[in-house]
């Protein structure tokens, strides 16, 4: 959700990505939205991904057409996170049919009390609602919600996924479960010795850390660049994949550290006051819980391997 509050942010501002770039929300927007964003009266989810367009996300097939001083909407988006609790939206929809599918996306904020906005549930396999389905059905929504040209919203979107990649690097979070994972490491014990003294687990959390302390200092970097004016690119996915990568290790290194007690569990392990037996350490609650839910850090903001392409055409010209 907040994700979604940065991005809409972001699709308001005026912002350049270089040379000749568009000026994506208009003064009548701005006035408007970024207020509304700022304190809270808005929330917005992101309607990127669809059934049929993930990775590709030119091929989203979700139409606007425009009727007088509306557009009318109809299709349907997935992986909307937090999307139950959102009343606004922000959507990438197909305005023109008969262009090169990148020329004819436009970027639209659709209010989700509209008529025809119907959000059903994805329910993961940890039994949480934290994905869902958002479907349009002649959903009217009015023209002065276009952001930037019409059949031109593809610069937008392209704008804000490189600060998205950056974001999903989550530096924050890695340094968290490192700090997590040495705690973890030193309270369990194996062969009657710390975790963190066996050569083998103890060589995994050093390579994750100097992974880390890498990635920190290209983050730092990047950082620096934008505030001198500039905007990310190649490096933004970088961070996406290295940042992923070394989240899921960390993740995966706890689990293993918690050993059998990593294993699923009857659900009132979860609740506060339960004294049930056998559920080991306070850590091992989650800690299959969160391996398991971010393997999705690897795919969703534009699949890693996809990723790689984009660094190979940004900075090989391959």
């Amino acid at each position: 959700m907040r994700a979604g509050l940065c991005a809409a942010h972001g699709a308001l501002r005026r912002e350049h990505a270089g040379p000749g770039a568009d000026q994506y929300g208009n003064e009548a927007q701005k006035r408007h939205w970024l207020p509304r964003i700022l304190d809270g009266r808005d929330w917005w989810c992101q309607g990127y991904s669809e059934p049929g367009a993930g990775s590709d996300l030119a091929s989203v097939k979700t139409t606007a057409v425009r009727q007088g001083d509306h557009y009318v909407v109809n299709g349907q988006k997935t992986w909307t996170t937090l999307g139950q609790h959102a009343n606004m939206i922000f959507c990438l929809v197909r305005t023109d049919r008969e262009a090169k599918p990148q020329e004819g996306i436009s970027f639209l904020l659709v209010d989700m009390n509209s008529p025809g906005v119907e959000v059903r549930p994805i329910i993961t396999l940890d039994g949480e609602h934290e994905v869902n389905e958002v479907f349009f059905t002649d959903v009217k929504v009015p023209v002065e919600n276009l952001v930037g040209e019409e059949n031109r919203g593809w610069t937008c979107a392209k704008y804000l996924l490189t600060y998205e990649r950056t974001n999903i690097a989550g530096v924050g979070f890695s340094v968290a479960a490192l700090e997590r994972l040495k705690g973890v490491a030193a309270r369990v014990r194996r062969n009657g010795r710390p975790l963190a003294e066996d050569p083998l687990f103890a060589a995994r959390m050093a390579k994750v850390e100097i992974d880390l302390e890498n990635m920190k200092t290209t983050n730092l970097r990047v950082i620096a660049a934008v505030a001198g004016g500039g905007v990310p690119g190649a490096e933004s996915s970088m961070l996406k994949i290295r940042g992923t990568e070394i989240r899921q290790e960390l993740n995966s290194l706890i689990r293993r550290a918690m050993g059998p007690y990593a294993l699923p569990f009857v659900d009132e392990a979860l609740e506060e006051g339960y004294a049930g037996e056998g559920i080991g350490p306070q850590e091992a609650k989650f800690a299959a819980l969160q391996y398991f839910n971010n393997r999705k850090l690897s795919i969703f903001g534009g699949s890693n391997e996809i990723q790689k392409n984009i660094i190979s055409k940004m900075i090989l010209g391959l």
